[in-house]
């Protein structure tokens, strides 16, 4: 059994925000059996969205973002980047020797601790929206204020919900970039892929059911294989065959070169 395995048994975890993140977080948490449904609280400025999404996912509904602070040993800061600053203002007193995780864009260690002072513990989490089917990727900052022990252990709570990896504060900004806007832009691959099999005939569902069915094959190869995307490219293209001439359009039209730009222009905003 991991060292980790008890580390939450006796804690409460609040969220500040309930979005399809947050739920995605609180479902991934309870089915890993790390946490148990009574150990989770949450406030959101919705009261009636708050309490349906208590009945759906089981924590408990707090009226207040004060009373949700006072209720838990770890906070998660779930709520838009913008929201932040007005609702931690008036709880700094609240969350003075708590500790604070973050999944808002852009809210690094520096700048919580800007706002908080140093008296709140802080690990800033950078997340991506397949976190919600289980295969999300998980940036922790490498710059945080836990104990070891909790960061070890939230390191490993979030490996039930996808892929779990650590970068220096430098490379937040693009690894968010590539891992929290990247799906946008498959999403855009997939919808324009089908496009041209709907253009050919496919039904659409079907052809939208056939890309992404693509895309997850791909991906997984990749994975299980560890060969470079360029060998496995390779091993498709076939001379003088489909794929080549297929291969050379998208060089035509700068297909590598505008996947970079999306990804650094992503990773420009300020």
């Amino acid at each position: 059994m991991s060292q980790n395995a008890n580390f939450f048994e006796n804690k409460t975890i609040s969220f500040l925000g309930m979005g399809n993140m947050a739920q995605a977080i609180v479902s991934g948490f309870v089915s890993s059996g790390r946490i148990r449904k009574e150990q989770l609280y949450a406030y959101a400025p919705t009261r009636e969205k708050l309490e349906k999404n208590a009945g759906v996912f089981g924590f408990s509904p707090c009226l207040t973002a004060s009373e949700a602070v006072r209720a838990a040993d770890y906070i998660i800061i779930a709520c838009k980047p913008v929201q932040i600053e007005g609702l931690l203002q008036p709880l700094r007193g609240e969350l003075k020797g708590k500790a604070v995780l973050s999944i808002a864009l852009g809210w690094n260690l520096e700048r919580y601790r800007a706002l908080l002072g140093g008296d709140v513990r802080v690990q800033f989490v950078m997340p991506n929206t397949p976190a919600m089917v289980k295969e999300g990727i998980f940036l922790f900052e490498k710059d945080s204020t836990f104990a070891p022990d909790e960061r070890a252990a939230f390191l490993e709570l979030f490996g039930h919900l996808g892929l779990v990896e650590e970068l220096p504060s430098s490379l937040m900004g693009i690894g968010g970039a590539l891992t929290g806007c990247g799906p946008a832009f498959v999403d855009m691959m997939i919808e324009a892929y089908a496009d041209a099999a709907v253009s050919q005939g496919i039904p659409r569902a079907l052809a939208i059911r056939l890309t992404s069915q693509m895309v997850l094959g791909s991906a997984k190869l990749q994975l299980e294989t560890g060969k470079h995307p360029a060998v496995l490219k390779d091993e498709v293209c076939s001379p003088g065959g489909s794929t080549i001439r297929g291969v050379m359009a998208l060089e035509e039209y700068r297909y590598r070169a505008a996947c970079e730009a999306a990804i650094l222009s992503a990773a420009s905003k300020k």
